[in-house]
């Protein structure tokens, strides 16, 4: 009974392998004009020539002779040898090798590989149908309607209609030129997707991603690691950038810098917008979170923040607006505002709403500061405020306060520093005169029509008054302290920006911390490709072709 049970046991183990292995079709032999067996020259083979033709699960070969191998299931194909596949895939060389057990396919000389897509013109390529992939370690050329691709290598997927290239590539498109040595291309949407240095060469701009993606169909991109656009006058870059090649349109979003060549300028935020207009030469440029704007002036920098900030015009002509909160810092001047509005091409910067001043210690106020600049020189030039006008200072020694005020005032920079400063109509003064050893004369308190002030750096070398009309130098004990203060005086010292950090709200510092912490902890993470989007893997489920598109493809006998 034991033995029965053995010999069921084994029968049915050989049952259950016999039907896991998958049985294998033979290559079916249609057509030839002669079939030959010769023994003696080509052992185990029939020679077919002369319009061959033959089958295996769906795939059909042709050419002028053949070699086959009926126990290998073999096949050797010679001139004009064509693989087609369906309507997805035709393949035509001068000699090719086929092995059905394996279902898997050799050709060399002249191959050129055909989709409904694209065309593959190179020397040698291997197909394996049961992955549906081919892959081409010589030189090849693939071309579409839109792009043609060089690589020194490539591997394609039928299925996914995707090219792969893992060693220099370049896509040649009319208006640009694309080189990676890791790039993927879907040869049904035209999407790309590269990883490593590359870089975007076009008439408008250069382009150097790391990580990226860009559909040579629609002209959209965006880029992920270490990329950036740079045009002749200036260069973007971020942590992702978005690009619109038709609209000559692209956004940066955290960590933007926008470098500008002509100007010496640097525009920093965490968002950005900039369009192009080739024709005319303006563009504009919005940035916000965060921004500001770094000019270089002499040997200093003047920061400029707003929550807004907006550039527009020709490179020369520029005009930079800052909106909402909007603070500035330099070395020896800050000061707050409204907004701001600067045309570079008069020199005029427009500090608007409540603007205030501070240049060394001293505090400016009035309803309406303008400051000029020389454009041959590329320094400050000159001061206006305008209504208004009350200068600000603390005397270095005592409690009090110098104070200038009259209706405007004009002021003059030397190497952008400002020297010299007229107050005119309705000047009044309070001054505390001190001796060269800081001893106290007296209290200066006067009225006049012009007042004229020699400055070096935070200290008034002379005052003068014009057409006095009232005023005496009183001893400290004689002036009340509610006599030393003009009216409108308003002493805001706690206000003053006295570093380039300053310039940021604390809202604005907590975002950027925040950005600056998920920053970093994607930088930290593995390198990896981009994964293909929904858009690409469902491309021909969204976007299929008319009927009439789908059969025009025909095989071609070379």
């Amino acid at each position: 009974m034991k033995k029965v049970l053995f010999f069921i046991g084994l029968l049915l183990s050989v049952v259950n392998v016999a039907v896991a292995q998958k049985k294998t079709t033979p290559i079916n032999i249609e057509h030839a004009d002669h079939f030959d067996i010769n023994q003696t020259e080509i052992p185990d083979a029939a020679l077919l020539r002369g319009n061959v033709r033959v089958s295996h699960d769906g795939v059909i070969f042709t050419c002028n002779k053949a070699y086959f191998f009926q126990k290998e299931n073999y096949l050797k194909a010679f001139g004009d040898v064509q693989m087609v596949q369906g309507d997805t895939l035709y393949l035509n060389s001068k000699y090719a090798e086929y092995n059905g057990e394996v279902k898997q396919a050799y050709a060399t000389g002249n191959v050129v590989m055909r989709s409904p897509e694209s065309t593959l013109v190179t020397d040698t390529i291997n197909f394996d149908r049961n992955t549906q992939e081919a892959f081409y370690n010589s030189y090849g050329k693939i071309t579409n309607r839109e792009n043609t691709l060089k690589s020194k290598s490539g591997r394609y997927y039928a299925n996914e209609k995707k090219f792969k290239f893992l060693t220099a590539v370049t896509i040649t498109n009319p208006k640009y030129t694309i080189k990676s040595n890791h790039l993927d291309y879907y040869t049904n949407s035209g999407h790309s997707y590269l990883f490593g240095p590359s870089t975007i060469t076009s008439k408008e701009n250069y382009i150097y991603t790391e990580k990226g993606f860009y559909d040579t169909k629609k002209n959209l991109a965006y880029f992920k690691r270490k990329s950036y656009i740079k045009y002749k006058d200036r260069r973007i870059e971020g942590d992702s950038l978005y690009y619109d090649r038709n609209r000559e349109f692209a956004s940066a979003t955290n960590n933007v810098k926008i470098t500008d060549s002509i100007n010496k300028g640097l525009i920093k935020g965490h968002y950005a917008e900039i369009y192009r207009n080739l024709k005319t030469q303006k563009d504009s440029m919005m940035i916000t979170k965060r921004a500001v704007a770094i000019t270089l002036v002499e040997n200093d920098s003047m920061y400029v923040h707003g929550k807004k900030m907006l550039i527009t015009g020709k490179p020369g002509e520029r005009i930079v607006r800052a909106f909402n909160n909007v603070r500035f810092y330099k070395t020896d001047m800050s000061g707050k505002c409204d907004s701001i509005h600067s045309d570079q091409k008069t020199g005029l910067t427009k500090l608007i709403k409540n603007p205030i001043l501070w240049n060394y210690e001293n505090q400016m106020t009035g309803d309406i500061m303008h400051l000029i600049g020389n454009n041959q020189t590329e320094k400050l030039d000159s001061l206006k405020v305008l209504n208004n006008a009350f200068i600000i200072s603390k005397d270095t020694l005592s409690i009090g306060y110098n104070q200038v005020k009259g209706q405007n005032l004009y002021g003059k920079f030397v190497d952008n520093k400002l020297r010299e400063v007229d107050i005119i109509k309705n000047t009044e003064v309070i001054y505390y005169m001190r001796n060269d050893q800081q001893e106290l004369i007296g209290i200066n308190k006067s009225v006049s029509s012009k007042i004229n002030m020699i400055l070096d750096k935070n200290t008034i070398e002379t005052i003068t008054n014009f057409n006095q009309i009232d005023g005496d130098i009183y001893p400290e004990a004689e002036l009340p302290e509610n006599a030393r203060k003009l009216r409108g005086f308003i002493w805001r010292g706690e206000e003053r920006i006295k570093s380039k950090d300053d310039i940021f709200p604390p809202e604005e510092n907590e975002l950027d911390a925040k950005i600056q912490a998920e920053s970093k902890a994607e930088k930290a993470q593995e390198n990896k490709p981009l994964e293909p989007s929904k858009e690409t893997l469902e491309y021909d489920k969204n976007n299929p072709k008319p009927k009439t598109e789908q059969s025009k493809v025909k095989t071609v006998t070379k």
